[in-house]
């Protein structure tokens, strides 16, 4: 299966649009929105110009992330309300301070913080210990884009990444690749999201399993990563957690990921993991 940017990017088609991803018919955002089910129709095929505050009504309803929110309303012609702050900005260091202390609580486990793409942004030190442990710094380098971005989604498909050392890759690659799937979906095709998903599909055996349903017998009732190196075993899940109620593009699509070991045995291989490093320092 393909996936396609629909060019036309008039208010009516952008609403039409929405409104089945959400798999809503005109009839349920009608009713959700305390709009007639005429005016939706007439929005969409462009009879009717919608007011500022109906496209945020509607908007709303349909749960549209911030930044197309900014495309409907441009579209419509009135201008964006919401921000995209640089999180280096004086105004974003509360949430600074947020996330310093959400990584930092995290120790001695990993915990990083990405962007909607799955671009990393800060992590805290144990997750660059592990990813060292796992990958060699001057490796590294080869996984970063021409705009000096290091993916976490290319980190974990590409051949010379993570790929090597999950015993359990096929299952994580279909759980993953689904899920950049959807997600590209579920956001309106945005020329970025189609980037990365068509980049993973050109990775070695990706193409043939990202729409393969697996089984498998569960430890724990979550997906686990198994890592295996130099006679070492880690099981890990994560937890996501997003910033509540934001009002700013940027902040909204920041995603803070903690990893958690499954067992026991990996427990003790962090701290193994831990020693090695501190004694080898890079």
């Amino acid at each position: 299966m393909q996936t396609t940017i629909n060019r036309d990017t008039s208010f009516g088609n952008l609403l039409k649009h929405w409104r089945n991803q959400r798999s809503f018919s005109q009839l349920d955002l009608a009713v959700a929105s305390e709009v007639s089910q005429r005016h939706i129709s007439f929005l969409e095929s462009g009879r009717a110009k919608p007011s500022r505050e109906m496209i945020l009504q509607l908007a709303t309803v349909l749960d549209v992330p911030l930044r197309y929110q900014n495309v409907m309303l441009t579209s419509a012609g009135f201008a964006p309300i919401y921000s995209e702050s640089d999180l280096s900005a004086s105004e974003i260091e509360p949430i600074r301070k947020a996330l310093n202390f959400i990584l930092q609580q995290q120790e001695p486990l990993p915990a990083l913080v990405m962007d909607r793409y799955w671009n990393l942004i800060q992590s805290n030190t144990a997750a660059q210990r592990l990813i060292n442990w796992l990958v060699p710094p001057q490796q590294l380098q080869n996984l970063f884009d021409s705009n000096g971005k290091f993916n976490l989604m290319r980190f974990m498909f590409h051949p010379q990444g993570l790929k090597p050392f999950i015993a359990n890759w096929e299952e994580i690659a279909n759980h993953l690749i689904q899920r950049v799937y959807r997600e590209t979906l579920a956001e309106g095709c945005s020329q970025e999201s189609v980037n990365l998903f068509q980049e993973l599909q050109t990775y070695p055996d990706v193409p043939q399993l990202w729409q393969i349903s697996h089984t498998c017998t569960w430890q724990v009732p979550l997906l686990t990563v198994q890592f295996v190196k130099n006679g070492l075993s880690l099981s890990l899940f994560s937890t996501i957690a997003t910033l509540g109620t934001p009002h700013d593009i940027t902040l909204q699509e920041l995603r803070i990921e903690s990893l958690f070991p499954a067992d026991e045995v990996t427990e003790d291989n962090l701290r193994k993991i831990a020693v090695s490093c501190n004694d080898n320092p890079q």
